[in-house]
């Protein structure tokens, strides 16, 4: 099976495709005759048009991407950012959780507790992953492991890809909503650093229910959103129809959130996103937490909780005019 099959190509790609379709047959033909200063040339045009592409995404084609099904997951980064995982299962109270991935990790030698979101990769995966919509138990999985984790003075990272929680009625008798508060609020006073990571989709408090940490960031075409742009088309529009328009109006693109200070840092992708080149997504991810595991490690604990206490607080805060909101620091950057 040649590459171009193999890839899956988003709607925006057809350029992309027809490129790299022409580069393989230039490729194959170059046993037979000398082309090539012709593939030398398609080929920095492919990388001009990727930059080209990618730049000028609008938000519902960042929501394909983040929703690619060769984006890397939870599992994808566990083998290629630590240098070991040994996963810990169960809520002690229902079940375990699939939709929730925990366990102690090592990164340059440092233990960590990794909770993460997994949606599965095939049909088999995904339904055992309920495509990444974490039950009520697999919150209270996360809550017990971080709660571990601080016991023993490690620090926690989140990975956060998902839709929302699990909207079906047995995870509305189980109390998702009372799961994901607890957890939300655990986060808040938990006696250890906190890193979380949007790594794909960040839809409603689902994400949320992993989502407080001190450092706050996402991958440059991941999303993060109170709603899905499909849920916000069918309450507004009563259909999906404008999808495109909700998710312009959502403003929940890693530019947007960066701007307005929702997230702390963008941890940029590998031209045409993560999928197509997932370990360099992996380093770039790694050198993120290795220094953001370092500063925070410098902070007392007392500060630390309190530092993360107002960040959470201070969103919603408005300025009156625009020389307050001039004045005001600038927050985050592009990693």
């Amino acid at each position: 099976m040649s590459s171009t099959e193999q890839q899956q190509y988003l709607s925006f790609e057809k350029p992309i495709y027809e490129l790299e379709q022409r580069l393989e047959s230039l490729t194959e033909a170059s046993a037979s005759s000398d082309v090539s200063d012709e593939i030398q040339r398609l080929r920095l045009g492919l990388a001009d048009l990727k930059k080209k592409i990618y730049a000028n995404l609008n938000p519902w084609n960042v929501v394909e991407v983040s929703r690619h099904p060769n984006r890397p997951q939870t599992a994808d980064y566990l083998d290629r950012v630590f240098d070991e995982f040994v996963e810990l299962h169960g809520d002690r109270f229902y079940g375990d959780d699939r939709a929730m991935r925990t366990g102690w990790a090592k990164i340059d030698g440092q233990k960590v507790m990794v909770i993460g979101h997994q949606k599965g990769r095939n049909a088999k995966e995904r339904i055992a992953c309920h495509f990444g919509c974490a039950h009520p138990e697999g919150y209270r999985k996360a809550i017990g492991k971080m709660r571990m984790a601080a016991k023993f003075g490690l620090p926690v990272i989140c990975f956060i890809d998902t839709p929302g929680a699990f909207p079906g009625v047995a995870s509305e008798e189980r109390g998702v909503a009372e799961a994901i508060a607890e957890s939300m609020f655990e986060m808040s006073r938990l006696r250890t650093p906190i890193i979380c990571v949007v790594i794909g989709e960040g839809g409603s408090g689902g994400a949320l229910g992993i989502g407080v940490g001190d450092r706050v960031a996402m991958l440059q075409y991941a999303y993060y959103s109170v709603i899905s742009p499909e849920g916000c088309s069918g309450i507004l529009w009563k259909n999906d129809q404008n999808k495109d328009k909700a998710a312009e109006a959502l403003k929940f693109t890693s530019t947007d959130l960066l701007k307005m200070k929702v997230v702390d840092a963008v941890i940029e992708e590998p031209v045409g996103g993560a999928h197509r080149d997932p370990n360099l997504m992996a380093s770039r991810l790694k050198l993120f937490l290795r220094s953001q595991l370092r500063q925070l490690r410098r902070i007392p604990i007392e500060q630390l909780v309190e530092q993360r206490y107002q960040r959470f607080r201070q969103f919603g805060v408005f300025f009156e005019n625009r020389q307050q909101a001039d004045a005001a620091p600038d927050h985050g950057a592009l990693f």
